[in-house]
């Protein structure tokens, strides 16, 4: 099946398909192990639109997760084109605590469509993702200890989440197979994501069920949304190295519109999927000018991360994910590092997340000092079946954040509190 299905399959092969591969996960059984077989009695799998590996491996932009990662996603043939759709919207409530929180409901989520078809000894795949995130206003949402990017142009959003863009991602790949298990392929997005750090946080396995964005955001993988990246790379197996020069300016405070500029950054990334369960990334940037509110000033940023997916038991499937990522900038080294994990059963999903940064914009003050803060999130979430494709979901989550003695009265304890509760429906 390298190079994309086959020509001319009815729309619904490839729903029952998925189908069937959901009730055997609801089993335990993992689909890499259980596969069906050809005429050469070859386990058959849906290739990834970047290599001849299996499609599961491929998460947001180029970047790689576990093979035991599930894709849930609508998928439908037509002639050859293979098609998918996936979206998620939430309504949340959030409560923040201490004379630097607040409340508010807001709507956040994402809608992502992608078309593929066979090219040559490969494929050529087009994504498209939106997000309903402007709406909820250009000061986003409370969440103590986040900082990064602008509200106004001129005032730094801390203590909160900035919207993300409508346009997520508008994306095309090619791809060619050069041996029967590598691949060269080039990717081009505007906007799109650069061959830096994990997959973005919504994409993770290990946390994509809450709605709360991580404090590390902005050192892990804030560049999941970048007005101007080309990434070319190549597939040995189980190793993938990639390079891209991309416009490194985050997005300003106007949500709604397409932006550009020059692809004077670069970014490498080396990824190792040693085992299914397993995915392996190290990665380094020179990002030219990225924020707003600091003109001239040019970042160097490291990651490493690493991402684990398995069925533990009948029914029961485990995602972890530790990453580290380093930002520096003024003669300054800082520091993150973000642990999330979930475990699923039936409709039944409980997420958590612990984390630390090295924190330079909570106060503003002239020596720029960095603060040493951290953040612990645990949270459940119910879904419900109401149609075919369509669940409904019941859920919420509580943090507790840690800040050092220099910032206790700014926030009002040692340790302030924070809450979400949620109703989430979900196209799968």
């Amino acid at each position: 099946m390298q190079g994309g299905p086959a020509s001319g399959a009815p729309a619904e092969t490839m729903t029952m398909e998925h189908s069937q591969m959901g009730n055997m996960a609801m089993q335990g059984i993992s689909p890499g192990e259980h596969g069906s077989h050809n005429a050469r009695g070859d386990k058959e799998y849906m290739p990834g639109a970047l290599g001849p590996y299996r499609m599961e491996r491929e998460a947001s932009g180029t970047a790689w997760q576990p093979d035991m990662s599930v894709h849930s996603a609508l998928h439908v043939m037509s002639d050859d084109w293979t098609l998918m759709a996936h979206g998620t919207l939430n309504l949340v409530y959030d409560t923040q605590s201490g004379p630097r929180g607040a409340d508010k409901a807001f709507v956040s989520g994402m809608l992502m469509g992608m078309a593929r078809r066979p090219l040559g000894n490969g494929d050529l795949q087009f994504k498209v993702m939106l997000s309903p995130d402007p709406i909820m206003g250009p000061k986003g949402y409370p969440l103590l200890l986040a900082s990064g990017e602008t509200a106004n142009g001129v005032d730094r959003l801390i203590d909160r989440q900035h919207p993300h863009d409508l346009f997520m991602e508008l994306s095309a790949s090619v791809s060619q197979n050069i041996g029967p298990k590598s691949s060269a392929f080039l990717y081009a997005g505007l906007p799109g994501e650069p061959a830096f750090g994990p997959p973005a946080f919504m994409h993770r396995e290990s946390i994509m069920d809450s709605p709360e964005a991580p404090i590390t955001h902005h050192w892990l993988d804030s560049t999941h949304i970048t007005f101007g990246v080309v990434t070319t790379g190549l597939v040995f197996d189980r190793v993938k190295v990639e390079a891209s020069r991309f416009n490194a300016r985050e997005p300003d405070e106007h949500r709604w519109d397409i932006e550009t500029g020059p692809l004077d950054s670069t970014s490498v990334r080396v990824s190792w999927s040693p085992r299914p369960q397993l995915a392996l990334q190290g990665s380094w940037g020179h990002f030219v000018d990225p924020e707003q509110l600091e003109p001239t000033v040019d970042q160097t940023r490291w990651s490493v991360s690493a991402m684990w997916s398995s069925w533990i038991a009948p029914g029961w499937k485990l995602a972890s994910t530790l990453a580290w990522g380093r930002k520096s900038a003024h003669g300054h080294n800082d520091d993150a590092v973000a642990a999330e994990a979930s475990l699923k059963r039936n409709e039944w999903s409980v997420f958590g997340r612990a984390e630390w940064t090295e924190n330079r914009e909570l106060l503003d003050i002239e020596d720029g000092s960095a603060f040493n803060v951290g953040k612990v999130s645990v949270g459940a979430v119910r879904d419900f079946r109401i149609a075919d494709h369509f669940s409904l979901g019941l859920g919420g989550l509580a943090s507790v954040n840690f800040v050092p003695d220099a910032l206790a009265d700014d926030y009002g304890s040692h340790h302030p509190v924070g809450a979400m509760t949620f109703v989430r429906l979900k196209l799968d």
